[in-house]
């Protein structure tokens, strides 16, 4: 990753990660430590936690990291992850609600288990993990969190109700809670980006392609034309966006959705 930022960008501060084991997340981590931050790094797959582990050392030797397999969908794992990162790396002064899942299709096709997986993941558990985590924030009057909305969760896209709705429910939780955590120093915002180039952007060109009758590769042909920058973003820099809103750099920031579309959603 390009030193976009100072090293000591986030000194002093200890950032949650959820979802660290995805693309975004793991880039996110690896940015966090390159800036200074101790990073709190959670997700259910724990080679890949530990594999992350690694790779945030290799960005920066000092770094201190630690790895908490959780499943934020449960209570007690939300419980037991919070109240473990507070007593082992300190206290909790930057949030990042990475985690997250696509899935739905057509209105018609829907089943009900799969809507509730969607917005159990992406919408309950993202506010009450949130919840907790802004009390021991309000305690210290300090804290900035930031939520993984998506562009899905700014305008609507054919057979994608579920994903967008969970999405839509992010950005909007996002709005309203940044107007209460601002009276107690808190910052809340959210990023939104379009389609990036990871495990989980390339399943949903997919999944695109397939429902239309489109291979892979004609798909994403087709994603690249409908973005006025020709490509799809980077981890990294959805990445350095996170890093930019978790930092002094954007500290009357309050309540925004910042988009990373390459130009496809503009308002």
């Amino acid at each position: 990753m390009n030193p976009v930022f100072s090293t000591r960008a986030l000194e002093n501060e200890h950032i949650v990660i959820t979802g660290a084991t995805g693309g975004i997340g793991y880039e996110t981590a690896k940015a966090a430590v390159q800036c200074g931050a101790k990073v709190t790094i959670t997700g259910r797959r724990e080679g890949k936690l530990e594999e992350l582990k690694d790779d945030c050392r290799q960005t920066n030797a000092q770094a201190e990291v630690w790895a908490c397999v959780a499943d934020i969908n449960k209570p007690e794992d939300r419980n037991r992850l919070i109240i473990e990162a507070n007593q082992r790396m300190g206290d909790i002064t930057g949030l990042v609600n990475s985690a997250g899942i696509m899935g739905g299709g057509p209105l018609e096709s829907l089943k009900e288990e799969d809507v509730r997986k969607v917005m159990e993941l992406n919408y309950f558990s993202t506010v009450l993990l949130t919840q907790e985590v802004y009390h021991l924030m309000k305690q210290k009057q300090r804290g900035s969190i930031v939520n993984l909305s998506s562009l899905s969760g700014l305008r609507g896209t054919h057979s994608n109700s579920a994903y967008s709705s969970s999405k839509f429910a992010i950005t909007g939780f996002t709005q309203a809670i940044a107007l209460e955590a601002i009276e107690h120093n808190i910052r809340v915002n959210a990023v939104c980006p379009g389609y990036v180039d990871t495990e989980m952007g390339r399943e949903a060109i997919k999944s695109k392609g397939e429902r239309e009758g489109r291979p892979y590769e004609e798909q994403l042909k087709l994603a690249k034309q409908g973005i006025p920058s020709g490509r799809l973003s980077t981890a990294e820099e959805v990445a350095r966006s996170i890093i930019y809103l978790l930092s002094a750099a954007s500290e009357n920031t309050v309540g925004e959705s910042l988009k990373i579309s390459g130009g496809a959603v503009m308002r």
